[in-house]
């Protein structure tokens, strides 16, 4: 009774100290993603949002949330890891397609060289059910040549791949007929070219083609000009002829429709991506931009969203890129509430990963127990822009930490002030069922239940990872 007590008392303290989500926390400021925020996507499914960005990496990372807020503070969870030196490295521009009941992982990669970008390729890969976060299998290669920013077309039933490729001197839009979600069937065709001005800044380029369909038009938003200039911006294209292989069956909008906003302090904002708010009502672009005229097409670059509305003619009107740190109303038909905190439950057991008895000092054990609410079991999950993350508990302040950085089997996982350490960071990689495993960077073990236990008070400490239960871990917002 009395440790119920002091976790209901430490429950009603955190949720003032850390700000427990009131009816107004759905709203939210960009930037959605801070950190590896270039080329986004967004699918919404089964009441969560899932965030997929560019790595620099050879790993495919995605956020999920039930909140567009909460997707700030969500965890980078690992769905995949590049399997051959073909396709090992520089992953670029992912995007996640729900098709015939599963998903499919559209993106760039290309091997570890000093001069890597005349190797990226074109891949796709395939979930093994309906759950965003896989498992996954490499499908195949989409192209045989340099080819970026592969996306999905459907038109009158039938399925088209969409890229940017060199053709004629220019990066331009290609499309290419589709046998199935894997299987280019035919040669890609060139549809769209630089030929604007505002198309040729810095850089005569047309890339990351997206699908926009409302009231049985087909519209393509695609960024122009070079990516490393605050031009960088978005165009529009419609379908307007039966043909979409052809270029002539495609018109393009004379103007600009999306652009750098000096006054908002937002620049190069480019490679979108659409969604829909959950109750259907309202359309959503995420996209990436720089908050400096001068800084280029890098890492640095963020995760932004915005509503957007429809012009009296059907066509789409994207507004204005709005400034950092504005609040916004987030999508409606969403939760009310957003999380900054997460509990992390143990597969096997069900219980919660906590600091024993809320210590606060350095060296205090890592356990398991019953959740229950207290702060001492909830645990900020804070991605540090290398795939890892530290896991900081928000009762105490202090960091999930390998004993003395041993790599043994059995060495003690327990809490410590944070060092910037390899033994501190974690990465989060996707098993099945919605579970991750925890595993440390410096020794590539994972996080386990000792023995197996689902006693109160077992201990936690790494192992090699055996692929059992008591291995594999929950995350939920709370």
């Amino acid at each position: 009774m009395a440790r119920r007590l002091l976790t209901l008392l430490a429950a009603l303290l955190l949720a003032l100290a850390v700000g427990q989500p009131t009816a107004s926390a759905a709203s939210f400021a960009n930037p959605v993603k801070s950190v590896k925020g270039a080329d986004p996507w967004i699918s919404y499914h089964d009441g969560n949002y899932y965030l997929v960005t560019t790595s620099w990496t050879d790993v495919i990372t995605l956020r999920k949330s039930p909140t567009l807020a909460g997707l700030s503070t969500a965890p980078s969870v690992q769905v995949w890891q590049g399997d051959a030196a073909s396709r090992c490295c520089n992953i670029w521009a992912p995007e996640l397609h729900f098709l015939n009941g599963r998903w499919y992982l559209y993106y760039v990669a290309g091997q570890n060289v000093s001069d890597y970008n005349p190797t990226q390729r074109s891949h796709v890969l395939e979930s093994a059910g309906s759950d965003p976060l896989g498992p996954y299998t490499y499908k195949g290669r989409l192209n045989g040549a340099w080819m970026l920013d592969p996306s999905v077309l459907n038109v009158g039933g039938r399925l088209y791949m969409l890229g940017s490729a060199i053709t004629g001197g220019t990066q331009n839009l290609v499309i290419a007929p589709m046998s199935n979600p894997y299987t280019v069937s035919g040669s890609y065709s060139t549809i769209s070219t630089p030929t604007y001005d505002w198309e040729r800044q810095g850089g005569t380029v047309n890339e990351g083609p997206e699908v926009l369909q409302r009231g049985g038009r087909t519209f393509l938003i695609y960024s122009a000009s070079g990516c490393w200039t605050p031009d960088y911006k978005l165009g529009r294209l419609e379908l307007t002829g039966s043909d979409p292989l052809a270029a002539s069956s495609w018109t393009k909008k004379s103007t600009p429709v999306f652009q750098r906003s000096d006054a908002n302090g937002v620049y190069g904002p480019g490679h979108n991506g659409f969604f829909t708010s959950p109750d259907g009502k309202e359309s959503w672009i995420v996209y990436h931009a720089n908050d400096g005229a001068g800084e280029g097409c890098d890492n640095g670059r963020t995760t932004r969203a915005q509503r957007f509305t429809w012009n009296s003619d059907g066509t789409p009107d994207l507004g204005t890129p709005v400034r950092l740190g504005t609040s916004l109303a987030g999508p409606s038909g969403e939760p009310s509430t957003a999380f900054a905190t997460y509990t992390l439950t143990n597969r096997n057991s069900g219980k919660c990963l906590e600091v024993a008895e809320g210590s606060t000092a350095d060296g205090a054990d890592v356990v398991q127990y019953a959740c229950d609410g207290g702060g001492n079991q909830r645990w900020r999950l804070e991605d540090l822009g290398d795939d890892t993350h530290r896991l900081v508990n928000a009762a105490t302040g202090k960091v999930l930490d390998t004993e003395n950085c041993s790599g043994a089997d059995g060495a003690d996982l327990r809490q410590w002030s944070w060092l910037d350490n390899t033994c501190q960071r974690f990465r989060f990689v996707a098993t099945d069922g919605g579970h991750v495993r925890i595993v440390n960077q410096a020794t590539g073990k994972v996080a386990d239940v000792a023995d197996c236990s689902t006693a109160d008070g077992a201990d936690v400490r790494q192992w090699t990872w055996l692929a059992n239960a008591c291995q594999q871990w929950r995350l939920s917002p709370g």
